[in-house]
């Protein structure tokens, strides 16, 4: 039988920071149908402060990929905080990966992978990947990744 996501998260010993307050008039989570919404979330550590830096720049892709992987736990945060029941989330379906880069910089997908690989390893080889954009852009705040994501829920 397949272990539960919250299995695994305490077998891979994960900390989830705490949840970010919403920074604007907007729902952090949103249930349509058989379908989970989550608005960008940002690089949030375990003391409530936010990673800051732009991949390129200040930040290495090795840096700024770590960054993203803390953006995968600040969302399963969130989700627990607003939704409830991580174990509920049957699979992801989109991801949109917003990295804050220099326009010379062009390694935004191998940035947002630290998002998709721990996810991966959370939900499965194939629950775990969906299908996904990596995009450069300048971010609030001076972060360095911002991740939205859709889950499909289990009925």
């Amino acid at each position: 039988m397949q272990k539960k996501p919250s299995e695994i998260i305490k077998e891979l010993g994960l900390v989830l920071p705490p949840a970010p307050p919403p920074a604007g008039l907007y729902k952090p989570v949103l249930v349509v149908d058989h379908f989970l919404y989550i608005s960008g979330q940002g690089p949030m550590q375990n003391d409530g402060s936010l990673i800051i830096g732009r991949a390129g720049d200040d930040m290495t892709m090795e840096e700024a990929k770590l960054a993203a992987r803390q953006v995968a736990l600040t969302m399963l945060s969130t989700i627990q905080t607003h939704f409830g029941d991580i174990d509920k989330i049957k699979r992801i379906v989109k991801t949109l990966g917003m990295v804050n880069s220099t326009p010379d910089f062009g390694q935004q997908p191998l940035v947002i992978n630290g998002f998709s690989e721990l996810m991966a390893a959370i939900f499965g080889p194939d629950n775990g990947v969906g299908v996904r954009s990596a995009v450069g852009m300048i971010l609030p705040g001076g972060i360095p990744v911002e991740i939205e994501a859709h889950f499909e829920l289990h009925h």
